[in-house]
């Protein structure tokens, strides 16, 4: 047997000796508050004894990271001037954390269309693949096409998986190469869930990027410009309406992520949808729950009491 405690004991254990002192008259009402506090106590404890046929979900949901690494990412415009590189880290590792059974792939768009990691379920390997997204040197940007990623999404997830397939495509939106956008409707029929996040605000900002990269020295973080005779500062804006004919397109919600918060929603329906995923029929070795036993005298000895003391008040 082991237990998984849902608040700490000691904490418990205060809230329980205060119900104690505040003792009821009577011996036999005392006697009933003790063995309640009791079974909140072990409810609390949430006791599991082990069990070599425990039934798991199986491990068929993917969940793929898109995630615009230009430098435009790197602007710094996101709840006053912190950087939307910074808070995609942060909701990129949320997302993950939120969806423990599933499996993580990332694929990175700059000049290049990249798959910077294949399915895995190690949340590690997965965070030092997102913390390594720090957006293109001034350098080797040539601006950003969001046409190339689209084919190679396509071709990733037409895998003939029967897996549940989550896409979340992450971006400001901005084009600035001449392309015209296409159609992502290709990719509806592949996607189960997911939702296209919008970082950046309509009034924009700077962008301090790597001058260069790639030999022994610490690169220089420069803020970008549009000419380097008229040195005027470049300024990055989010384009909405490429995000939402995405979102449109791959038939998701699209979301401007201005809060964490903001992509609960869609995590709380991705979570119910996996939730109905056919559970394993074999089981595993492992523990289950058996703090339910406790709830069942707990739930009777709460109605004795309400009858009880609502008839005495009755009897006054």
């Amino acid at each position: 047997m082991k237990i998984n405690p849902i608040i700490p004991i000691w904490v418990m254990s205060l809230l329980c000796v205060l119900f104690l002192v505040l003792g009821r008259k009577g011996k036999f009402n005392y006697i009933r508050q003790v063995i309640i506090v009791a079974l909140l106590f072990a409810i609390n404890l949430r006791p599991m004894v082990e069990d070599d046929n425990v039934p798991t979900v199986k491990q068929n949901v993917d969940v793929l990271f898109v995630v615009d690494n230009t430098i435009s990412m790197l602007a710094e415009d996101y709840n006053g001037n912190n950087r939307r590189m910074d808070a995609v880290k942060a909701d990129c590792k949320y997302i993950a954390d939120s969806l423990p059974t599933a499996n993580f792939s990332v694929i990175s768009f700059g000049n290049l269309t990249d798959k910077a990691i294949p399915y895995t379920n190690d949340i590690n390997l997965f965070y030092q693949v997102i913390n390594s997204l720090c957006g293109q040197t001034t350098l080797y940007a040539k601006g950003t096409s969001f046409n190339e990623t689209l084919e190679f999404v396509k071709k990733d997830l037409d895998n003939d998986s029967d897996n549940y397939q989550i896409v979340f495509f992450i971006s400001d939106g901005e084009i600035t190469s001449d392309e015209k956008l296409k159609s992502y409707s290709d990719l509806k029929k592949y996607i189960d869930n997911g939702a296209v996040l919008g970082y950046g605000t309509t009034t924009g900002g700077p962008m301090k990027a790597a001058a260069y990269s790639g030999d022994d020295r610490e690169p220089e973080y420069l803020y970008t410009y549009d000419s380097n005779y008229k040195k005027v500062q470049a300024i990055s804006k989010i384009d909405e309406d490429n995000l939402r004919s995405i979102a449109n397109d791959m038939g998701v919600d699209y979301v401007h992520m201005t809060n964490q918060a903001y992509i609960n929603d869609t995590l709380e329906s991705i979570k119910k949808d996996i939730e109905d995923l056919e559970y394993g029929k074999d089981g595993k070795k492992g523990y289950r729950d058996i703090y339910y036993f406790f709830v069942i005298p707990l739930c009777a000895l709460l109605v004795f009491d309400f009858v009880y003391y609502r008839r005495k008040v009755k009897l006054k």
